[in-house]
């Protein structure tokens, strides 16, 4: 399936950007605000439903820009771009065209946690997006800067104080209407771009920030609870500067594995992959920080950065002393610059050179564009539905870091489903929802729209207690019968080729059912698979393979169950994470169904508690009948010494 051919998109983006007075007549069914990951989602999704779609973007040619890392996937991120792929949505396809480096994560474990990632050639990457959404029916772009929301009254057979009826330019003279609208203004939302003790309006550097009127609006007009979030990124490395023979290098897989189910193979050959490289971190490293702390005024902030991409200050303040891994990725097959991911860092210019030349292999490196970091406003995800639409507001979606959350994958996730919904709503359908059973799009609306964030959002497998059966291989099969006959953003050739797949699958499954073994002779075929000998006798081929594990439904009953208030969560002999252990002793919750509602809970940590504590309370009972069987023959036999003659 992969037999794009990308137009000369130079020559082509020129009429999209239409005058916008030729918009201000038509009503749009959706308009969505932002071209970043999470924008061209939402713009390809509403257009597949039937919606007319204008997608306004302050530059054109920056749509589907890698703003930050060059790579997509990794360990819960890849189940995302699987799924959003399912879904027909674009960046799974974009990746395997873009994908000069392609790795699966995780590879040790089960198939169920394994992390699909490529890295990617950003001009690749930025030419498939644009070329997808040019091709797209029912879908305009436009240049602009938001400047406000129109609103009105809202619909009094409808939930909610208000309604978005359009959008007003920057310019204030140009209102253009839509029976919904989808913001996802990235890091723009009243951004500011830090660099040592220089502070600058933007969302990205090179770029203007949004509008403060668009930050008004939601604040003072809808009266939304908003936040301020940070997030930062490393400076780019001239490639012929650094000595790449100091750094472990580190090779792709030999045979590419697609991101895509509809193809089966990756545009860049096995044998054109491009290396990645490893090194680390020093005590000069840690040192430059250290005498450099006033100089950054990012760093001092109270807002909240990502915890699972820290800045090299936030790790070395966080854990002093320590060597930390830093990865030269390249940044595309002709760029000449790479991308040290470890190193996102906000100090003067200057001092960020003196500090990478404290790395055995960039010793000589030289910066061509600095990092800097990144303060922005986000709206509490709480006020969302699972629909991501906002509860109080008619017609008005929201996707991606707007939502508290850091990431591309995570972006293009909530960007499909909201634009999918949006259109739905525009063109009187119900909204639909996916549950975190059935997929890591349903994992990740419900806790932002459920427990809110206090820092950045990012995807983990642990985050998904039902991740056994939430594999990036069957995505297909979870989520695109779905796409096609309830959500209507799948078409016919991708739900046909699920649906081929599906009953090749069940036939290979019934051929496996007519074969009978003794327990022994699997026992022997497949000796890593526990088959219990209190089986029947034969077992069909299918047999060792059905998971008998937690159910469900499990969780649900079991949420009344008392969690004992003297448990030492320190010493718990399960899988819990420092932080969870941390959580439940200082709160400690009195049953599970409290302890599944606090914030940095994991599922995965719930389904291990839930286990320890069954485990445990059938020791105690185990305990207590054999004690009271010792004292009812101690009863016995203090009965039958009285009746003894004497």
């Amino acid at each position: 399936m992969l037999r794009k051919k990308l137009p000369f998109l130079h020559s082509l983006l020129s009429p999209v950007s239409r005058h916008v007075g030729h918009l201000t007549g038509h009503q749009y069914d959706v308009i969505v605000v932002g071209g970043g990951h999470a924008g061209t989602e939402a713009a390809a999704a509403a257009a597949r439903v039937g919606a007319e779609t204008l997608l306004i973007t302050q530059k054109i040619h920056t749509i589907g820009a890698l703003s930050c890392n060059p790579s997509l996937g990794g360990v819960g991120k890849g189940q995302l771009v699987k799924e959003v792929d399912a879904l027909d949505g674009l960046c799974g396809r974009a990746g395997d065209w873009a994908g000069i480096h392609f790795s699966i994560l995780n590879r040790r474990k089960g198939p169920a946690v394994w992390g699909p990632r490529a890295q990617l050639d950003r001009q690749r990457y930025r030419d498939f997006i644009q070329s997808e959404l040019l091709s797209t029916p029912r879908l305009t772009m436009v240049e602009g800067s938001v400047e406000e929301l129109l609103v009105t009254e809202p619909n009094p057979e409808e939930p909610g104080h208000h309604r978005v009826t359009g959008i007003r330019l920057a310019n204030g003279s140009h209102a253009i209407s839509a029976r919904s609208v989808v913001l996802t203004t990235g890091t723009f939302l009243s951004g500011s771009l830090f660099v040592g003790q220089t502070t600058s309006p933007g969302g990205r550097i090179g770029d203007a920030p949004s509008s403060a009127g668009l930050s008004h609006t939601l604040r003072e007009r809808l009266g939304l609870r908003t936040g301020r979030l940070r997030t930062g990124t490393p400076p780019r490395i001239v490639k012929d500067s650094v000595d790449l023979s100091l750094a472990k290098l580190h090779l792709p897989d030999s045979h590419p594995t697609p991101f895509s189910f509809l193809n089966t193979h990756t545009h860049c050959k096995p044998e054109e992959q491009l290396p990645c490289y490893l090194t680390f971190t020093t005590p000069g490293v840690e040192r430059v920080v250290r005498e450099s702390l006033q100089l950054n005024c990012h760093i001092q902030q109270d807002t909240k950065g990502p915890r699972y991409c820290p800045s090299i200050e936030s790790r070395v303040l966080r854990f002093p002393g320590r060597s930390h891994q830093v990865w030269l990725e390249p940044e595309g097959v002709t760029s000449d610059l790479l991308y040290p991911q470890g190193l996102s860092m906000t100090m003067p210019p200057d001092i960020q050179l003196r500090l990478i030349r404290e790395i055995p292999p960039m010793r000589r490196a030289e910066i061509h564009t600095p990092g800097y970091g990144v303060q922005y406003d986000f709206v509490c995800p709480t006020q969302l539905s699972p629909a991501l639409q906002v509860k109080s507001t008619q017609g008005l979606f929201l996707a991606g870091q707007i939502n508290g959350t850091t990431g591309y994958e995570e972006a293009a996730a909530q960007g499909l489903w909201a634009g999918a919904n949006a259109a739905r709503s525009a063109l009187s359908m119900p909204t639909v929802t996916l549950s975190r059973t059935e997929s890591y799009i349903g994992v990740l609306i419900d806790d932002l729209v459920s427990r809110g964030v206090t820092e950045p959002y990012r995807m983990f497998t642990s985050r998904a207690e039902f991740r056994t059966s939430l594999r990036p291989d069957n995505a297909d099969l979870r989520l695109t019968p779905k796409g096609f006959e309830e959500v209507g953003c799948v078409s016919s050739v991708r739900y046909q080729e699920s649906l081929r797949v599906r009953n090749s699958l069940q036939d290979a499954l019934t051929a496996l059912q007519a074969l009978f073994l003794s327990t022994s002779s699997w026992k022997k075929k497949l000796p890593s698979v526990p088959i219990s000998e209190t089986k029947s006798t034969l077992l069909t081929s299918s047999s060792p393979f059905v998971f008998y594990g937690i159910q469900i439904e499990r969780i649900q009953r079991e949420e009344n169950m008392s969690l004992p208030q003297d448990i030492d969560y320190f010493s718990l002999p399960v899988s819990l994470s420092d932080e969870v252990r941390e959580i439940l002793d200082r709160v400690r919750p009195s049953t599970l169904g409290a302890a599944t509602r606090l914030e940095g809970i994991t599922p995965a940590a719930v389904v291990n508690l839930l286990n320890y504590v069954r485990v445990t309370e059938k020791k105690k009972e185990t305990h207590r009948n054999q004690r009271q069987q010792e004292a009812q023959r101690d009863e016995e036999l203090c009965a039958n010494s009285a009746s003894l003659p004497q």
